[in-house]
């Protein structure tokens, strides 16, 4: 350590940010002034017998203030010495290391539904998706769908739950303009990974690769440094597209249309440089290999064979000198016995350094808003926030354990709606009801009741999302939007809470706040009592269905000029 540090070279010594140096000067004019003030007051002190100033203002010899007075200076001396960046050596310092991401280009064509793969292509396609992200890749990954046009599902993201929720909409029929078009689908995973300058992974799902399509792929990898990765979902044999209608097969000039795999365009794609074409397999070990060779080239790093020689900043050596004077100022160490007495007084009362500066209802909000709900049920005190990072987490009884501890109608309701999920209707029917004599006005419980009283009888099919559904308060007016916000694609940090900000809530004339579900903490974080009747906060699902919001938003993209089908895609 000391080898680097020493020897100090003179010659070359300078300091990195010089303007720090300036705050000495008002150091400078403290010190003088205390050594005044301790001056002005010891004339005035000589009219006191010397014998008696010790018991009546003496406080420390003359002496000692003026060294406390000087070791102050000092101290903020090397407090400006340190932030101004001393430094006598260079280092080499390599290219910038960038985070490689990676974006899934899925085909939601027609063809895509031809059952040669089982149940069908688009469907082995999303198993297949999610046995990627199990593989945890670690990259930020996009998805994104294509057919006549393309479009962004999810924008770059590392919470694979976000891209894992949306897959189960995805079809041919939400798509605004039916085709393929795999060039489109190239340009929106090339803008996506332009927001950083490190070279990108597109993993292609697609079937009917032809010369078109070849042409594509190869003017991207030559123009780009990004990877290709290809995993086709038609075979040899091939198999009839069915008609988008769901009757039949789809036909053209009176002949069935019948998608085959093209061996010779297939293997043309791995004579590309930095294109691959990884064969399909009845396990994982397909999106094992892609999701391991993603690993491996995770960080990219700019210009390697270019190091620049930096001066390495050496203030961080005089911090530690600097805190021991400052903790050493005060007469007879007082500071440093504090800080002793606050240090062991808490241990026994916190757990993690956290502990010591935010209350555990407000750690739990910083860990809801992650996604990591369990965590959070952990940390919350509150019975109600706790039930409800249970409940989100999927953990029922642990959800029911912690809102049949808060005693109020909203609590009640919350536990039937965890009796509800956890299978017990009967328990369920009982909370409802507790939750109505508490509060006979809540007409949410009430519905409850009745949906859970048939589901128990047998003698109505209720669907399971109904027990959340029942409104407060008058009917809603529930109407469409009348103008869809752009919730156009692109190459932004995608986040749970932007997932959920994008699907707006249609429902008006309430008084239940919906679709927050209790996770922002409230500005009166120490209280704990519950909100009035009038802006009840319950469990609820969003209204919109994932695959209906998704319709709509490519159809506003289409309709707003955001993306624009080609003359020459293919029809199916």
């Amino acid at each position: 350590m000391f080898d680097e540090v020493l020897p100090i070279d003179v010659e070359v010594f300078h300091f990195l940010r010089p303007q720090w140096l300036w705050t000495i000067v008002p150091a400078l004019v403290f010190f003088i002034w205390g050594i005044l003030s301790i001056k002005s007051g010891v004339k005035w002190k000589k009219v006191i017998a010397p014998h008696l100033r010790a018991y009546v203002i003496q406080k420390g010899t003359e002496r000692m203030k003026i060294l406390m007075h000087s070791l102050l200076f000092l101290g903020f001396c090397l407090g400006s010495l340190a932030m101004a960046g001393p430094t006598w050596k260079k280092v080499e310092v390599p290219g910038q290391e960038l985070e490689t991401p990676l974006v899934i280009c899925l085909d939601l064509s027609q063809s895509m539904m031809a059952e040669d793969m089982q149940p069908n292509r688009l469907e082995r396609a999303k198993f297949k998706i999610n046995d990627f992200l199990d593989q945890n890749p670690q990259a930020r990954v996009s998805l994104l769908a294509f057919s006549g046009t393309a479009h962004t599902v999810v924008p770059l993201t590392r919470d694979y739950d976000i891209i894992r929720s949306h897959l189960e909409g995805l079809s041919p029929s939400i798509m605004p303009v039916q085709g393929s078009d795999l060039g489109a689908a190239l340009a929106l995973a090339d803008s996506i990974i332009k927001v950083t300058s490190a070279p990108g992974t597109i993993l292609i799902m697609s079937d009917d690769f032809e010369d078109q399509e070849f042409d594509e792929i190869q003017r991207l990898a030559s123009t780009s440094g990004n990877l290709l990765e290809i995993l086709v979902y038609n075979t040899p044999m091939g198999a009839a597209v069915p008609s988008p209608s769901g009757r039949g097969n789809l036909k053209v000039n009176g002949k069935e249309v019948v998608s085959v795999m093209n061996r010779q365009i297939v293997q043309k794609f791995n004579s590309l440089e930095k294109v691959t074409v990884t064969p399909l397999t009845l396990d994982d070990s397909d999106v094992e290999a892609i999701s391991k060779k993603v690993r491996a080239n995770l960080i990219f790093t700019e210009k390697p064979e270019e190091k620049a020689d930096q001066w390495q900043d050496r203030g961080l050596l005089l911090i530690i000198p600097m805190i021991l004077i400052f903790l050493m100022w005060f007469r007879k160490g007082w500071v440093l016995y504090a800080l002793l007495l606050i240090t062991f007084s808490s241990c026994g009362k916190v757990n993690s350094f956290d502990d010591l500066w935010f209350t555990a209802d407000y750690q739990g909000q910083l860990l809801s808003n992650k996604g990591e709900f369990e965590k959070a049920a952990e940390k919350y005190n509150d019975p109600m926030r706790k039930g409800v990072a249970y409940f989100k987490s999927g953990k029922y009884t642990e959800a029911i354990q912690a809102f049949a501890k808060d005693t109020t109608a909203e609590g009640a309701y919350n536990l039937g709606l965890a009796y509800y999920k956890n299978g017990d209707l009967t328990a369920a029917w009982a909370a409802f009801g507790l939750a109505t004599e508490m509060d006979p006005n809540m007409e949410q419980a009430i519905a409850n009741m009745e949906a859970m009283s048939k589901m128990m009888s047998g003698t109505s099919e209720v669907d399971p999302q109904e027990a959340q559904e029942a409104e407060n308060g008058t009917a809603d007016n529930t109407q469409e939007n009348d103008s869809m916000e752009d919730l156009g694609g692109g190459g932004q940090e995608a986040t749970e809470e932007d997932m959920k900000e994008e699907r707006l809530s249609e429902t008006v004339n309430t008084d239940v706040r919906k679709a927050k579900e209790l996770e922002e903490v409230p500005d009166d974080i120490g209280a704990h009592q519950q909100e009035t009747n009038n802006q009840k906060v319950l469990l609820q699902k969003v209204d919109d269905d994932p695959a209906l919001f998704m319709k709509r938003k490519f159809e506003y993209q289409l309709k707003n000029g955001k993306v624009k089908p080609s003359a020459d895609e293919k029809a199916y």
